[in-house]
């Protein structure tokens, strides 16, 4: 239940990057994001099927 804490990243200088680095960037950038709206609809999914079974829920 604990998470490490993440060490906040440098920041990164987008004006270093070429066009072609930035393009990539965002496509990585959205994969991670839908990655982590799939999971967080999972958690939502297991909680609401835990509630309805525990009759839990706020």
């Amino acid at each position: 239940m604990f998470e490490e804490e993440q060490v906040p990243e440098k920041p990164l200088d987008l004006e270093r990057l070429s066009v072609e680095d930035l393009r990539e960037r965002i496509d990585a950038l959205k994969a991670e994001i839908a990655a982590c709206e799939a999971e967080l609809a999972n958690k939502d999914a297991h909680k609401s099927a835990a509630d309805a079974l525990f009759g839990g829920g706020s």
